[in-house]
């Protein structure tokens, strides 16, 4: 599970006792941390451009969304071979970021992806490859 109240209260809702994984993190958002999209507005618009633009930039002074896709690549191929299932609770940025790299897709396509509160996402490893499964349940 994200070390963040908000994971942690997720996990608690749902009757679960998770130990804390800090790969699981959400992305570091910097100087925007705690701010939404909005909020930033003009003051902000070009650098929320070139951010949302360009996965290698971090205008914010934070973590890159090419930097939250390769940290969440290495976890899921740290436990790709796990023999048990694993539940991870975690923050939209990083399911979009698990889904980019299970499809081997572009950088790009993050924010092609829409994550809802409480969302299900499933990924299997095969002993070979990641896959999605969609449309599945728990």
């Amino acid at each position: 599970m994200a070390p963040e109240k908000r994971a942690r209260q997720t996990a608690e809702a749902i009757g679960l006792v998770a130990s804390i994984d800090s790969a699981l993190r959400d992305c570091d958002y910097g100087q925007w941390s705690g701010r939404s999209l909005a909020d930033l507005g003009e003051p902000e618009s070009d650098a929320l451009a070139t951010w949302m633009t360009d996965p290698q930039a971090a205008p914010h002074g934070g973590e890159s969304l090419a930097g939250t896709i390769r940290r969440v690549a290495d976890w899921l191929e740290l436990h790709a071979n796990d023999r048990m299932r694993l539940l991870a609770i975690s923050h939209p940025a990083v399911i979009r970021a698990a889904i980019v790299h299970v499809l081997g897709a572009p950088a790009a396509s993050f924010w092609h992806i829409d994550v809802p509160p409480l969302g299900l996402v499933r990924m299997c490893y095969d002993g070979r490859r990641w896959t999605l499964v969609a449309g599945s349940k728990a």
